[in-house]
């Protein structure tokens, strides 16, 4: 789902700068700060997963590389969404990035064909190769992380439009 939230990053951030409407800004903020979230949990269900599989807290794969990278890309494009005051050029900024920052998605998901790496391939073009067991958990898991990302892209983009909503009546005031 970190994936599919960079995705909808890049797409509404492209969309952003063809058009310059908010909405699309509004999007591609709560897509990356979802995104990052899931990110993280990655990182970190991964670091205690492999402290029992391989007897490590972290080695430089390039599969887990390549994801603190993306993780970091994104950390990054937070910040430049905290940092910089004026809305449009901060706007701007941030759409860049997002665009750019998705460049690392396929480099992620492709490492384990590219690299020797410690993750198995686990889909290739003869299929899954998994147990039929786990991998009707993985669906039932991938549509439950599906409506979550949703049902938080729902939340996370109606509170920014309230927060916009709210500083217009600020100004409006003063």
């Amino acid at each position: 789902m970190a994936f599919v939230a960079f995705g909808v990053t890049f797409g509404a951030s492209l969309a952003y700068l063809i058009g310059r409407r908010p909405a699309w800004d509004r999007v591609a903020c709560a897509a990356a700060e979802i995104g990052e979230l899931f990110a993280g949990l990655v990182l970190v269900t991964g670091v205690l997963w492999a402290r029992t599989a391989w007897n490590t807290w972290w080695t430089w794969d390039p599969r887990l590389t390549t994801m603190l990278v993306l993780w970091l890309i994104y950390a990054g494009y937070l910040l430049v969404r905290r940092s910089v005051e004026d809305e449009a050029r901060r706007a701007r900024l941030a759409a860049v990035l997002g665009i750019i920052g998705f460049a690392d998605v396929p480099i992620v998901a492709l490492s384990i064909r590219w690299w020797r790496t410690i993750h198995p391939a686990v889909f290739d073009d003869k299929g899954a190769h998994m147990e039929p067991r786990m991998l009707v958990a993985l669906l039932i898991s991938l549509v439950a992380f599906a409506f979550l990302f949703a049902s938080l892209m729902v939340v996370r983009v109606h509170l920014s439009e309230l927060r916009d909503e709210l500083e217009s009546l600020q100004r409006s005031v003063l």
